[in-house]
């Protein structure tokens, strides 16, 4: 048991656990202190000052990072302390370009809230303010240094949990700037476009590369028949978009507003991800039973595939050939189902809606275009699904359930949980397991793959086999995993990687919540908890038992890892400079 210690604060004493904070002190007694560039865990550096105290000291302590002892008192709301934050606020603002009508994140702000808050309607300081070029060049994420105030929680996020380092503050004083090195843009570093920057960013210093209008465009054209796939992590995310709890599940709801939009046809990405297993768990089997490269890693989530084509490029031979659930359906649209109801596949145009932007990187590949087209045109994060929905004028909260269409609309529970870290590796336990078994086994639920652990391992007895598998989720842990792996410390048949903590429903596409809310609830077990509720309640929880999807195998593939599958459904990886010379010049 910790060690305790008592302090007062504003005149209430309190007793918590030595090395403590008085933040976290202050969170215990029910007293609220503003934070602005504080992110439990990630970026606690006191750098904004905005959580200033008085202490007894010369001068005010940031309480985020200033340790508890016994017998220190604390006031947390003198004139002196308001003042501090107000004008510290203004300073921040002085230096801020304040376009919030236009701003993406206008009315989810934490500056604007902090502002409003704070009573701070104007600033007192006028001078020089730095004007940046905006870098735009990335297909995937904005970057705006006019609306950066310098939290770092961006770099933080990329360098200490994504181990990727994109991004970093550079120069010194007035001229510190959040860039790349070298000044480079985003897309020729080794970016992997994952967007967990976006949803740390308390302002619209990050943010997504818009390609609503896109879609709109394409909608309007009476020469295209325009569909959308979703994935599994958006029906549980989108709903908070427009005020719904945290982890309420809007499938319906959201087929419905996807359907008024204007879309010819809304289909289930889910379908395609028991297609996945299918073809990943054939791809798994032929490598255990012929020797084949162990392990076998999965290549459902675009970051992590450039993150190793960066940095792991001499195991690239052990990812999944297997192209994401959302390119396979793609592939699928532009192939099956164009034939099946006579369409063009040059006027067929797919939308998907995801919780990633490394999806709007990932529709790009030159190597995504099997049929002699793009897998999918466009992708748009939930985020940018739900400013459609609001720019329709759709009553979203209030709208009646509908279906995904046929002949695409079935998918398993399985499916469904490819929206969680372990859902892949799960999903794909129930098939292989029965696979290798003969047999329809009724113990599906692997929770050992489950939960919000960096790193979890498991192992499942078979005939004359003991599976091996192990799950990372966020890039750093999947570092750690890899140099063992590299190092041959590490010895699994199966490994899961995904590139965002917490898996696609804490994706860099997905809803932001405020620091006032992450900082107290988990959103990744949270939106999880509803991705397993709505496996529960689906009929048949295997993806070898989603009728529909075997049917499209009689139908067209013959069977997994066919021929005709490996010319559609497959693809290959390459390896990629980090920093290539021609771009540091």
């Amino acid at each position: 048991m910790s060690e305790m210690v008592t302090l007062t604060i504003d005149g209430k004493e309190i007793k918590v656990p030595m090395g403590s904070t008085i933040l976290e002190a202050a969170k215990e007694a029910g007293i609220k202190i503003p934070t602005l560039c504080y992110l439990k865990d990630i970026n606690e550096i006191g750098a904004c000052r905005m959580c200033v105290v008085d202490v007894g000291a010369r001068s005010l302590q940031a309480s985020c990072v200033y340790p508890v002892s016994d017998g220190l008192k604390v006031i947390t709301n003198s004139p002196e302390v308001r003042e501090a934050r107000r004008v510290t606020l203004e300073l921040i603002l002085s230096n801020h370009e304040k376009k919030c009508l236009s701003c993406v994140r206008s009315e989810n702000c934490e500056l604007q809230k902090l502002a409003k808050d704070l009573n701070v309607n104007d600033t007192h300081f006028e001078g020089i303010t730095n004007h940046y070029e905006v870098d735009d060049l990335s297909t995937s994420i904005v970057r705006d240094p006019n609306k950066c105030i310098l939290c770092r929680r961006c770099v933080s996020v990329c360098k200490n949990v994504q181990t990727v380092s994109a991004i970093e503050t550079n120069e010194r004083g007035f001229n510190t700037i959040v860039s790349s090195p070298f000044e480079m843009a985003l897309k020729d570093t080794p970016c992997v476009n994952c967007g967990q920057c976006i949803v740390a960013c308390p302002v619209g210093a990050l943010r997504e590369k818009d390609n609503t209008e896109i879609v709109w465009d394409a909608i309007a054209n009476p020469d295209l028949h325009v569909v959308v796939q979703t994935a599994p992590a958006v029906r549980v995310a989108i709903g908070e978009e427009f005020g719904l709890p945290i982890g309420t599940r809007c499938t319906g709801k959201m087929v419905s507003a996807l359907k008024k939009l204007g879309f010819d046809k809304v289909f289930d990405t889910d379908t395609a991800a028991d297609l996945t297993i299918m073809e990943e768990g054939t791809e798994l089997i032929e490598r255990i039973k012929n020797g084949g490269k162990l392990p076998l890693i999965t290549s459902c989530s675009p970051g992590w595939i450039k993150f190793c084509e960066h940095n792991y490029p001499d195991l690239l031979d052990n990812l999944s050939s297997c192209k994401s659930p959302q390119n396979m359906f793609g592939a699928v649209l532009k192939s099956y189902y164009a034939k099946k109801m006579g369409i063009d596949p040059a006027k067929l145009f797919v939308v998907s809606v995801m919780p990633c932007t490394a999806k709007k990187f990932e529709v790009q590949r030159p190597e995504l275009a099997s049929t002699g087209y793009p897998d999918v045109d466009v992708s748009i994060t939930t985020r940018e699904a739900a400013r459609m929905i609001k720019e329709a004028g759709i009553d979203f909260v209030n709208l009646a359930d509908e279906q995904f269409d046929d002949p695409m609309g079935n998918a398993s529970g399985a499916a469904v949980i490819f929206g969680a870290t372990g859902g892949v590796m799960e999903a794909a336990l129930r098939t292989v397991v029965d696979i290798l078994t003969g047999k329809d086994n009724e113990n599906i639920e692997y929770k050992a793959v489950r939960g919000i652990e960096g790193v979890k391992v498991a192992e499942v007895e078979v005939p004359g086999l003991t599976i091996r598998a192990a799950v990372a989720h966020g890039l750093g842990n999947a570092r750690k995993l890899m140099d063992q792996i590299r190092a041959g410390e590490a010895d699994y048949h199966f490994i899961e990687v995904m590139a965002c903590p917490g898996g696609c429903v804490t994706g860099g596409g997905q809803p932001i919540q405020p620091s006032s809310i992450t900082n107290e609830i988990d959103l990744k077990a949270e939106r999880a908890k509803a991705i397993y509720a709505e496996d529960e309640s689906i009929t048949f929880r295997k993806s070898h038992k989603n009728e529909n999807m075997m049917k499209l195998y009689e139908e067209y593939f013959e069977k997994p890892g066919s021929h005709k599958a490996h010319e559609l459904l497959h693809t290959h990886y390459e390896p990629r400079e980090n920093y290539p010379e021609e771009c540091c010049e």
